[in-house]
C-alpha cells in the first residue's frame, strides 16, 4: 500500500504567518522555515514578536478565518486520495488549522499543539516529538506503507529523504539548490504527474 504525505503550508493553504504578518504590517513574522532551518529558532522568535505587539491567538484565527486553499488544492486532494492514502503532515497547529482543513474536506492532519493562557496569549508550543515528519514516515513504513511525500521548506527535506520518493513542491529556488536530488515542480498537474511516476502502481491521471 502506499501513503502519500504532504505538508500543509505552502502547498495546500497559503503561509499563515506571512498572511498575518501582511495583516498587521510586522515583516518579522514573515520569515517562515523556507528562511530558518531551524524550527526552533523560528517559533521562538515569533512568540517573542507576538509578546511584544501584545497580540493573541484570536487575533490570528480571524485572519485565518479569511484564508482559502491554494488554487488548485481541494481538487488536487481529491485526485491523490482516489489513488492513495493521504496524510498532511505539518508544523503548523491544530489551533489554526482547523477551518482550511474543513475547506479541504477534512483529511487527516498529524501537527502540533499550542499553549496558550486566559487572555488568548500564547505562551508555549508542544511538539509531537523531534522531527516529527520524518518520525511520522518512518512509522508508517514500519507499519509497511511505502511513502511518497512532497514539501516546500528545509524542515520538510528530512521527510523527503525518509520517504521512498521525494518531490519539492512550490519550493524556493535556495531550497531546490540546496536539495537538487529531489525533483521540483511547481504546478499540481505536475505534481501529479510526479506522484504518478513515483508509484509502484499502473496509475493514471
Amino acid at each position: 500500500m502506499e501513503l502519500a504525505c504532504l505538508d500543509l503550508e505552502g502547498v495546500l493553504i497559503p503561509e499563515i504567518w506571512i498572511a498575518f504578518a501582511e495583516e498587521t504590517g510586522i515583516d518579522e513574522l514573515k520569515a517562515t522555515t523556507r528562511d530558518v532551518p531551524d524550527y526552533d529558532v523560528l517559533m521562538k522568535q515569533r512568540l517573542r514578536i507576538l509578546d511584544e505587539h501584545g497580540l493573541t491567538l484570536p487575533q490570528i484565527q480571524a485572519t485565518i478565518s479569511r484564508l482559502a486553499p491554494l488554487d488548485g488544492a481541494s481538487e488536487f486532494i481529491d485526485w491523490l486520495r482516489e489513488r492513495f492514502q493521504v496524510v498532511i503532515l505539518s508544523d503548523t497547529f491544530y489551533d489554526f488549522a482547523e477551518p482550511l482543513m474543513k475547506q479541504l474536506g477534512h483529511p487527516t492532519l498529524l501537527c502540533h499543539k499550542l499553549e496558550v493562557d486566559d487572555n488568548g496569549r500564547i505562551t508555549d508550543y508542544t511538539l509531537r516529538q523531534k522531527d516529527p515528519k520524518r518520525q511520522s514516515v518512518r512509522a508508517f513504513q514500519l507499519l509497511n506503507y511505502r511513502v511518497i511525500a512532497a514539501g516546500d521548506s528545509y524542515n520538510d527535506t528530512t521527510m523527503l529523504t525518509q520517504a521512498e520518493s521525494g518531490i519539492l513542491f512550490h519550493s524556493p529556488q535556495n531550497v531546490i539548490d540546496e536539495f537538487p536530488q529531489f525533483p521540483a515542480v511547481h504546478t499540481f498537474e505536475d505534481l501529479k504527474k510526479q506522484f504518478l511516476k513515483a508509484s509502484q502502481r499502473n496509475l493514471t491521471l
